[in-house]
C-alpha cells in the first residue's frame, strides 16, 4: 500500500506505508499527517532494533527519535500513519 504525497515544491510523490516486512531495514520515516514549522512532513529516524513478539508474529514495534528530546514508536497500530523515506 502506498500514499501520495506532496514535497515542499509541491511536486507529487508516492512514498510506501510501514509493514512489518519493510519495517526490519527502514531507517528513516515520515509522518502523514503531523507537520514541521515550516509545513515540512514530520521526519524521525530509527533509535533501536525492531521489536518482534513470538506469540504475537503480526505485533511489531520501532522505536524512533524526532529532533533532541522527543522520541516516538512506530507500530502495527499506527504504522499506517507513517511512509518509508528512502
Amino acid at each position: 500500500m502506498t500514499h501520495q504525497l506532496m514535497t515542499s515544491k509541491n511536486e507529487m510523490y508516492v512514498a510506501p506505508i510501514v509493514n512489518r516486512e519493510n519495517a526490519m531495514t527502514a531507517n528513516n520515516f515520515e509522518h502523514i499527517s503531523m507537520k514541521n514549522a515550516d509545513n515540512t512532513p514530520l521526519r524521525v529516524r530509527r533509535n533501536g532494533n525492531t521489536q518482534t513478539w513470538k506469540r504475537k508474529p503480526d505485533e511489531f514495534r520501532i522505536p524512533v527519535k524526532y529532533g533532541l528530546y522527543e522520541y516516538y514508536n512506530i507500530t502495527d497500530k499506527n504504522c499506517h500513519e507513517w511512509t518509508i523515506v528512502s
